[in-house]
Parts: structure tokens; sequence; C-alpha cells
């Protein structure tokens, strides 16, 4: 299943290594890469501290990658508020065997797996 998460990317309810399949079997290339990156997000709630970790996370991954596998979250809890710190691994969908640049992909989907 597929829901709207930010304002460009979607979140996807499947194992990373199902969507590889998924990719892999329409003609789409699905690449492993090894680039992470970890985050911070403050909020009234675990859910909305999570989701501005993830938030900024995905807007660091989206200047060289389409898409991402979210793959750690902690929850901090303080009085009057919640901490989130999660690590997003990143990842590229393209048509193309070799890695390409962000910038010569024609078709561009930012995906977020969750």
């Amino acid at each position: 299943m597929e829901k709207q998460f930010c304002e460009s990317w979607m979140s996807v309810d499947d194992t990373a290594s199902s969507l590889d399949l998924k990719v892999r079997g329409v003609g789409w290339e699905f690449i492993w890469l090894k680039d992470t990156c970890s985050r911070l997000g403050f909020g009234g709630t675990e859910s909305s501290a999570m989701d501005k970790a993830i938030t900024r996370g995905l807007d660091q991954i989206k200047r060289k990658f389409n898409a991402a596998e979210l793959s750690d979250v902690r929850i901090r809890r303080y009085p009057g508020f919640r901490a989130a710190t999660v690590i997003l691994n990143a990842r590229q969908i393209q048509q193309e065997v070799l890695l390409s640049p962000i910038d010569s992909i024609a078709t561009l989907h930012h995906l977020a797996l969750r």
C-alpha cells in the first residue's frame, strides 16, 4: 500500500527486498547504497517526533537519491515532548544498471519505505 508522505515522497508498506523484486520485475533497477542518514526530530507525541525526524532525513537523501529505507527508529520520552532518532538508508530506483546522478533521471519518484 502506498500513501503520500511529506510533499514529494510516497510511503510504501513493503520490505526493501520485496520492493526490489517488484521493481526488477518491470525492468527497472533497485540499487542498494551504503549511504545512511541519521536525523533527530522533536514533537509532542511519538508520531509527530518520528515524522519530523523522517522528513529531515528524506530532505537530505533527496539531494542525491530517489528512494530510502527506514532502518531504525528510537524514541526518547521527556516531560512534555518526545525526541525521535531515525536512520534512513539511501536507495535508487532507475532504468539504467549503473548509478546515475539524480539530475539525469527523467522519471523521478521519491519513495520512502516505512
